[in-house]
């Protein structure tokens, strides 16, 4: 089962920077990275730019599409193409299957704020320990997971002790 997580990072580089220490985690097979897209709001800014990591999903990915459903949501950046509509209704109930509804959507839009950036990534298999000790001088801040409260409160834990 893949995992959902948002990071929050209290600098608008912070997730680019985290994004290697992603990539070299998934490299040595400390985490499965099924797919990842960073938000990046630079000072002065009136929106925030939004990547997808193609370099890092894997054969699970999510796809731009998903991404940019997503990040329209919660930026109101303005998405590609008229099936919005019809789209919007039908992204809206899978992503309430995994928690992302309004409450997700309001936390991320109240979190990530100009001069901040967020690393959102689905992944499976990570080695907690490693990933926590590979992350601690980047200081990240956990926003969202769709894994149960026990789990989400041991990851807050692991964490927490480096602060």
């Amino acid at each position: 089962m893949g995992t959902l997580t948002v990071w929050k990072f209290d600098t608008a580089s912070g997730a680019d920077d985290a994004t290697e220490t992603l990539r070299e985690l998934s490299a040595q097979h400390l985490i499965t990275i099924h797919d990842a897209a960073t938000v990046r709001w630079d000072e002065g800014k009136k929106k925030p730019k939004t990547r997808q990591l193609a370099n890092l999903a894997g054969a699970g990915a999510l796809g731009g599409a998903f991404w940019g459903m997503l990040f329209g949501l919660i930026f109101f950046v303005p998405l590609l193409g008229a099936a919005i509509g019809a789209a919007s209704g039908a992204l809206a109930g899978s992503l309430r299957d995994v928690g992302i509804d309004d409450g997700f959507i309001n936390r991320v839009r109240d979190e990530v704020t100009p001069g901040t950036s967020a690393l959102f990534v689905m992944s499976s298999d990570a080695v907690v320990d490693k990933v926590k000790d590979a992350f601690s001088s980047h200081r990240p801040e956990l926003i969202f997971t769709n894994l149960s409260t026990e789990q989400e409160n041991a990851i807050r834990e692991v964490f927490a002790e480096e602060a």
